[in-house]
């Protein structure tokens, strides 16, 4: 049985004491109304995991991501987090490859690959992002870009590496475009990634591994892709920034 995740990505987005109290009312909201066996993680500013970890139950339902993190320990790069500052904060996971961070910051799929060496080997699992634009969907390349993605970044990992990472497809074209990627276009995309994990680390580790579906996830469309079989939940974006709509979300499956 695949576990189910909604995580959300705050982005750049809260102050601290609005971080706080919205990582209390999630928490409050998903002990009160939420399925229990959904896991549910939140990736605030970095500057605020440390401050809202005590805010979270330790039944470990709610788990604490980084948005991203540096492919070196340590050393001179000025603004820059680390995975072993991450994981010192109480964080559990990280977020790599998100659409934003490949074309506001050109990283590109070698780096990434070297980016989730060195969150394994500080034991934070993996929510790698891939994703198409705009001009690879119309041309209909869309599987090859995808896969090409994840063969660069993921398929140099054991299978027991592999076991640490969870698959999160945006298709960058359908967020903030006015375009609307549908359920069957996300199952159909889903279903691809499994096929392609399948194809390198065998189908049971297809079968064990989460994907997410990164594009534009709401309350109101969230019910029908979480029904899609390939589908295991959603990375949120602006909806996990409203304690209401993503409770609603995790209250999805």
């Amino acid at each position: 049985m695949r576990q189910k995740i909604v995580a959300g990505n705050w982005k750049m987005n809260k102050t601290l004491v609005e971080a706080q109290s919205l990582t209390s009312e999630i928490a409050n909201m998903v002990e009160d109304e939420g399925p229990s066996d959904v896991k549910v993680v939140i990736a605030p500013p970095a500057p605020f995991i440390y401050a809202v970890e005590n805010l979270i139950p330790e039944m470990g339902q709610i788990v604490l991501a980084g948005q991203n993190c540096h492919l070196e320990d340590a050393g001179a790069f000025t603004g820059e987090v680390s995975a072993p500052m991450l994981k010192s904060l109480g964080a559990q996971y990280v977020i790599l490859g998100h659409s934003e961070r490949r074309q506001h910051f050109s990283e590109t799929d070698e780096e990434l690959a070297k980016k989730t060496d060195n969150a394994l080997k500080n034991d934070l699992k993996v929510i790698f992002c891939c994703g198409e634009p705009l001009e690879i969907r119309e041309a209909d390349t869309q599987n090859d870009y995808v896969t090409k993605q994840l063969t660069n970044s993921l398929f140099h990992l054991s299978a027991e590496q592999f076991k640490n990472i969870v698959i999160a497809y945006e298709p960058i074209w359908a967020i903030g475009t006015g375009k609307t990627a549908s359920s069957q276009q996300a199952q159909d995309m889903h279903k691809t990634i499994r096929e392609h994990i399948a194809s390198k680390f065998g189908q049971d580790a297809a079968n064990e591994t989460s994907i997410l579906y990164g594009g534009s996830c709401k309350p109101d469309n969230a019910k029908e892709l979480f029904s899609q079989p390939d589908v295991d939940g959603g990375l949120i974006g602006g909806a996990s920034l409203k304690s209401r709509d993503f409770t609603d979300i995790i209250k999805s499956f």
